[in-house]
């Protein structure tokens, strides 16, 4: 399938996303929110808002952009994620997203898209912007269209080699977190259906979506370096390196590089393996 790379560098449709204060406390517990953090889960607590349910209201603006270059979706790899937080969202509301194509690359065998997206809390651009994501997809099978390869970047926050992690985060996902997690709209049958799942390669099961890693992530920071304060959390990073299956025991570790500066790794400790990696957080 030819890739339209006419459309880089332009801004697709503003999607609106309302919701509750039951979408956000049903995200939270998505990503493993346990009942010794009510803020996030209790209404007589606000609730609060974890960050990272911005990326529910992205899902729009993603897929469209991903249908407008043209991309097959039963090939796409979520690669990394980037997220910077300008403001915590309401605990009920409408936010509003727009994505753009910033670039495709061509790494031979693979394509990528690399997707911004922006996200305010009001219609149009008058609104202050909440979020802004950037989502690096890959493309299987769409390489070798003679484009550029993606600009190697190296993490700002490297994992120290000489010394442990100031914070340890360990929590076993549930057996049900990918079907709970896909309520807040990712819906692809990779992540609920045991038959789908095997005829695309994972014979073990339905996979845990990579946004809910990521999101279980940004919970355990916000844990280990915030003190529980939501709001701390300015940026997090990452990249998805392996596949993680309901019943996982995912292990978050944190070492602070330089001041507000965190250097991040996730593995899964049953097979000592790591499936987020390159990845960092900046607190205010």
């Amino acid at each position: 399938m030819a890739l339209d790379l006419s459309i880089i560098g332009k801004a697709g449709t503003q999607f609106s996303f309302s919701y509750r204060w039951q979408d956000a406390a049903l995200y939270a517990l998505g990503v493993g929110a346990k009942r010794d953090e009510l803020d996030f889960l209790y209404e007589a607590r606000g609730p609060k808002v974890l960050p990272t349910f911005v990326s529910a209201a992205n899902y729009g603006a993603l897929g469209e952009a991903i249908e407008r270059v043209g991309a097959n979706k039963a090939a796409l790899v979520h690669g990394s994620q980037k997220m910077v937080f300008h403001k915590v969202p309401k605990a009920a509301g409408t936010l509003y997203s727009r994505s753009t194509v910033r670039a495709v690359y061509d790494m031979k065998r693979l394509g990528q898209l690399l997707i911004g997206i922006e996200t305010r809390d009001a219609e149009g651009d008058e609104g202050e912007v909440i979020a802004v994501a950037t989502s690096a997809i890959l493309l299987r099978g769409e390489g070798g269209f003679g484009g550029e390869p993606p600009v190697k970047e190296a993490s700002p926050a490297p994992i120290p080699k000489d010394r442990a992690p100031d914070f340890c985060v360990e929590e076993t996902t549930s057996l049900e977190q990918a079907l709970l997690f896909r309520l807040s709209g990712d819906l692809n049958p990779l992540h609920a259906d045991p038959a789908f799942a095997a005829e695309v390669g994972f014979a073990q099961g339905p996979i845990l979506h990579g946004l809910a890693t990521y999101g279980f992530m940004a919970r355990h920071v916000i844990a280990g370096a915030c003190a529980g304060d939501a709001a701390k959390l300015h940026a997090i990073d990452g990249q998805f390196r392996k596949p993680v299956w309901p019943g996982d025991t995912l292990v978050t570790s944190g070492w602070e590089v330089q001041p507000g500066l965190w250097a991040l790794s996730v593995r899964v400790k049953q097979r000592d393996e790591a499936v987020i990696t390159g990845a960092w957080a900046q607190l205010r």
